[in-house]
Order: structure tokens, then C-alpha cells, then sequence
């Protein structure tokens, strides 16, 4: 997994009356986000969210899964 390290702003935004929220289209561009793309929701806290694409955090998901079962297995060896 290649960490993203550009970082950039693409404008803003306006809540509208449904809730809804229209990225950018620079972002969706830079992000490749397409239509129907599954989004997750955080709070960052001081009322400030971050999006994350749901693909990616499978992937980390995965990736850490595999690793804490490596470390279980290291620690049953130390037992």
C-alpha cells in the first residue's frame, strides 16, 4: 500500500437542504472518485470530518489483520 502524500485544497463546499455535499471536481479527479463510490464518515472533533474511499480501508483493514496475526505468533513463540 502506497501512502498519498499530496496534499491540497480544492475549494469549498455548501451543505444543501437534503444534507448532501458536492466534492470538488478537482477532487473527485485527483481521488479518481466516481459515482456510486462508497465514502466513509469521520468526526476529526472541533467540527471538522474527513472522507475516507471504503476500497482503501479494506485494503488497510487486510494488511493489518495480516500483521497482527504474525505478532500473535511471534508472541506464542516467546511463550
Amino acid at each position: 500500500m502506497t501512502p498519498q502524500t499530496n496534499h491540497a485544497f480544492y475549494g469549498t463546499t455548501t451543505l444543501g437542504e437534503k444534507g448532501q455535499v458536492v466534492i470538488p471536481a478537482g477532487a473527485r479527479e485527483a481521488l479518481k472518485l466516481g459515482k456510486g463510490e462508497k465514502l466513509l464518515v469521520f468526526s476529526m472533533g472541533h467540527g471538522m470530518l474527513a472522507l475516507a474511499k471504503l476500497e482503501h480501508l479494506a485494503k488497510f483493514e487486510k494488511h493489518m489483520t495480516e500483521k497482527l496475526e504474525a505478532i500473535r505468533q511471534a508472541v506464542k513463540s516467546v511463550k
